[in-house]
């Protein structure tokens, strides 16, 4: 019987199902980087930008951050000497992740606006609600 009342405790009392905790809360989908990247590219990237690190470029993989700035600091060229169109394609997609994170930062702010307008308009409605009932058994 005590094991019967430790496991109801852990259910919470919650019935049904529940609602998402976050917009969130959802695996980074793939293609919502464009289509230039190559697989798992893009989502690596991500992780950077919303860690708010740097990205590493090519020949700093294994480096901590800091230690890269630290040699980019003393002089050293961290990123190398390559050519023109290499760099720009970098730039390209460092460019398209960080507009795609922007992007979702953007609808996120804007379904908490649409959740919290949603809630003061049901607020206002019960109120109305309630007043109508108060109303019509007074008269």
């Amino acid at each position: 019987s005590a094991a019967a009342e430790s496991s109801d405790n852990n259910d919470d009392d919650v019935i049904g199902p529940t609602l998402p905790t976050s917009a969130g809360a959802k695996a980074l989908d793939t293609r919502s980087y464009g289509k230039a990247l190559l697989a798992g590219e893009g989502s690596a990237m991500a992780a950077f930008v919303q860690e708010g690190k740097r990205i590493p470029r090519r020949g700093e993989i294994g480096l901590k951050g800091e230690k890269i700035e630290e040699y980019e600091a003393v002089g050293y060229v961290m990123s190398g000497s390559r050519h023109q169109r290499m760099n720009a394609v970098r730039l390209r997609k460092e460019n398209q992740v960080i507009s795609a994170e922007e992007r979702r930062k953007l609808l996120l702010m804007k379904a908490e606006e649409k959740t919290k307008k949603e809630a003061v308009i049901m607020s206002d409605f019960k109120e109305l609600v309630d007043r109508k009932i108060k109303k019509a058994h007074a008269g």
